[in-house]
């Protein structure tokens, strides 16, 4: 495998990794058709804990079965597919090898209460990723949730184990609990803050949400406004988003979200694109698809993170 430019001068900006960890960075940034880019598209399935079996493949019932989202990622020419422990197990001897594999290792649901504040349990492991041959982990943080300092003490040692051993770590940073509003967890101070902890706690890769012109802190409203920091159109949130996380030395890729129209979600990602994202991660907008037309959609995607 013969890295591009494009490739080597992001594996760079990781100054402190061994070869391990870079060397699976690196399969992740070369495999499926934006490889050499320094663009990522990558599949996740991990709804199922979040949501629910119903409200996440009732919609397109195959997409009950493992097999169908390994399939999905691999034909779309995708550049990695992340998964909870059960569903990367069941599909890991057939599809060997065919992907890179991100482990998410720690989990919520919507069965239980977040009175204390919203948190995750740990339902995967290093070794079990590393037995499954992943790339990387996978790890969500809830900065705002009274329970947040004790996730992010989880991740600093679940990372420092993976580096160890030679895995890339990608950080979901999804703020939400504590005194942050609904509207607060898409603002572009705090959604910026967010991916700013998640670089902070050493994350390769760092997945927040699309963020929205709403200023939730006053003290940081005072800022923006005297900075004059742009913050009107999308592509311009996520240039600040992307500064936010060391000035651009780190991969930051955006969530799709729940189900849009095609439309809307291709002028989400043009604008996501346009901002210097690394990517996108695309999970319940295409597998709640049909299959062919899921193929369509993010073979679009990916025309879109080429520049056309």
């Amino acid at each position: 495998m013969r890295l591009t430019t494009n490739v080597k001068k992001i594996l760079d900006y990781y100054e402190s990794d061994n070869p391990g960890v870079k060397a699976n960075l690196a399969r992740i940034l070369m495999s499926g058709t934006l490889a050499g880019t320094g663009k990522l598209v990558i599949l996740p399935v991990d709804q199922g804990f979040e949501h629910g079996p119903a409200r996440s493949f009732a919609k397109n019932i195959k997409a009950y079965d493992p097999h169908y989202h390994f399939k999905l990622a691999i034909d779309a020419g995708l550049s990695a597919f992340a998964a909870p422990l059960g569903m990367l197990e069941a599909g890991a001897n057939t599809f060997a090898g065919q992907i890179p594999l991100i482990m998410k290792v720690n989990s919520s649901n919507s069965l239980s209460s977040d009175n204390l504040g919203p948190t995750q349990a740990i339902t995967g492991s290093v070794s079990e990723a590393i037995r499954l041959g992943c790339s990387a982990i996978g790890f969500t943080i809830y900065p705002g949730s009274n329970l947040a300092l004790d996730m992010i003490s989880d991740i600093q040692e679940i990372t420092r184990e993976a580096k160890d051993l030679g895995l890339a770590v990608v950080v979901w940073s999804y703020p939400r609990g504590g005194e942050i509003s609904k509207k607060g967890e898409t603002s572009i101070d705090i959604v910026s803050y967010a991916a700013h902890m998640a670089a902070l706690v050493g994350a390769h890769i760092i997945k927040v949400k699309p963020p929205t012109s709403h200023i939730e802190q006053n003290e940081a409203k005072k800022v923006y406004e005297s900075e004059n920091i742009p913050i009107r159109s999308l592509s311009d949130r996520v240039k600040h988003v992307v500064e936010s996380c060391f000035n651009g030395k780190r991969l930051v890729v955006f969530s799709g979200g729940s189900s849009k129209d095609k439309q809307s979600l291709f002028d989400e990602i043009r604008q996501l694109y346009l901002g210097g994202a690394s990517g996108s991660i695309i999970g319940r907008n295409s597998f709640q698809r049909p299959y062919d037309e899921a193929l369509v959609l993010l073979k679009e995607i990916i025309k879109i993170y080429k520049g056309k």
